[in-house]
């Protein structure tokens, strides 16, 4: 698992969908900023991917690499690699990112999205699940997602490994980089510093992406 203050793991890609293919350990001596989003994620687009942008158009010059990629923790019909190349290609969103864009006034065209992603972006790596849902891989699921399992009371615990079964028994894919780096959720920005150590893994609209890079290029 990737921690915090360590090397930061490469991510783990399916493919690259746009820009040239690269990785972290090829992008040593930059701050790297990775946005990691869902296509089917209101507030990726919203707040998440705007901020990234932002932070593109004023650093990419000045030693900040800023990367996308797309994973997959739920929605799997609507968070696939199709839809990301559709979204990439003609600016078309689906789901309920249509939905809220529409809703708050911020499509254009027919219903596309008003901007465009002009950093690399790549498609996390997704594994088929195979084989039933143990006890074992309930109780792996959580102690590297909830660290501190052991403190909870007995009833909370009950209740946490009861909702892990629940969500356990319609995960259809792994999406390795997304796992491996133990996210919550999307957006996230993973932010690594310039020797290639992980300092920051920002989960929702933090608003302090761009104070945390100005930090680490100072460094």
């Amino acid at each position: 698992m990737a921690r915090i203050g360590a090397k930061a793991p490469n991510l783990q890609v399916s493919t690259w969908v746009q820009g040239r293919p690269t990785n972290i350990d090829k992008e040593k001596g930059n701050v790297i900023v990775v946005e990691v989003f869902q296509v089917n994620c209101p507030g990726c687009f919203m707040y998440g991917l705007p901020e990234a942008i932002d932070l593109y158009e004023k650093y990419h010059d000045k030693g900040v690499t800023v990367l996308g990629m797309a994973t997959a923790f739920e929605d799997y019909d609507k968070n696939t690699l199709e839809n990301l190349q559709k979204l990439l290609t003609t600016g078309e969103v689906i789901g309920e990112t249509h939905k809220a864009l529409a809703q708050y006034g911020q499509l254009k065209n027919g219903g596309k999205l008003p901007y465009k992603i002009p950093f690399p972006v790549a498609m996390d790596l997704l594994k088929k699940e195979t084989g039933e849902l143990t006890e074992s891989k309930v109780m792996d699921f959580i102690e590297a997602n909830v660290p501190d399992f052991k403190s909870y009371s007995e009833k909370d615990r009950q209740v946490l490994i009861a909702r892990v079964k629940e969500y356990l028994k319609h995960k259809e894919y792994s999406a390795k980089t997304f796992e491996e780096y133990a996210m919550r959720g999307t957006p996230t920005s993973l932010v690594i510093d310039k020797k290639g150590n992980l300092r920051h893994n920002l989960f929702g609209a933090t608003g302090y992406l761009e104070n945390v890079v100005q930090e680490l290029l100072s460094e």
